[in-house]
């Protein structure tokens, strides 16, 4: 748990609409729906005071209360998971820091959430933190727009984001990494509730990513460089190799 006078609050936004996989909260996997997996994951965590699902279907609501979690019913109109966030943080006046924690992320290192909650705390200069895992310039997740990447200041501090090859190695560099982005944030909540007052911005929407918005209002985001490469749900034949991932790790 904080301390301080600090209240960490970590948020699972769940929405039913998906292009790709719509209901994919719900979708069970290894005998329990995928939200809840990524609940149990953040229970085990030390720093959080609150863990909150908010969601903007009845469905997943339901669900989320009968397995014991606090759930919240938000929007369903809101055009980010990031607004979603705020709205559900409006209803919790203690809360000094949030943390985003993706929904379809069942593998995610409880630990890493704690450290990115420490890492916030530890620096007042923040405005967020996130997460990223190195790779090789040659894995061809490089290439894959889909595939987010990051580079940053020699203290950690993020520089830009983008779905392009970064950095362009022209030149050969010794010791420098390619760092693909995991979707975790931590936020001061002054600085979410200013960030969702801001228009979407130039870069983001050529990019299509969020955080840009952050970096072009001068944010000062964290980096935490982590093993953690954890693999998301997206389609249902990725449900279905984490289900595989699962059964492995339980035996």
């Amino acid at each position: 748990m904080s301390s301080g006078g600090n209240h960490i609050t970590g948020i699972l936004p769940a929405r039913w609409g998906s292009s790709r996989f719509p209901g994919k909260p719900l979708h069970p996997i290894a005998g329990k729906p995928l939200i809840q997996h990524v609940w149990e994951r953040c229970r085990q965590c030390g720093k959080l005071d609150e863990l909150v699902i908010a969601t903007d279907d009845d469905r997943i609501l339901k669900v989320a209360e009968a397995f014991g979690a606090h759930a919240v019913m938000t929007s369903p109109h809101h055009p980010t998971g990031t607004d979603r966030l705020a709205e559900a943080v409006r209803a919790i006046p203690a809360s000094t820091h949030i943390l985003n924690i993706q929904g379809d992320e069942p593998l995610i290192d409880p630990a890493l959430i704690d450290e990115l909650a420490q890492a916030m705390i530890d620096d007042p200069g923040l405005d967020m933190a996130t997460a990223a895992n190195p790779i090789g310039p040659d894995d061809p997740a490089v290439a894959d727009p889909n595939v987010v990447k990051v580079v940053t200041t020699l203290t950690g501090r993020a520089l830009y984001f983008s779905r392009s090859p970064l950095p362009y190695f022209r030149n050969a560099v010794e010791g420098l990494a390619v760092y693909r982005h995991k979707g975790i944030y931590a936020y001061t909540r002054p600085f979410l509730e200013r960030f969702v007052t801001w228009p979407p911005s130039p870069l983001e929407q050529a990019e299509s990513l969020e955080q840009l918005r952050a970096l072009e209002n001068g944010a000062s985001i964290r980096v935490l460089v982590t093993d953690d490469t954890s693999p998301g749900v997206d389609t249902p034949e990725q449900a279905r190799e984490v289900e595989l991932l699962l059964s492995t790790t339980a035996h």
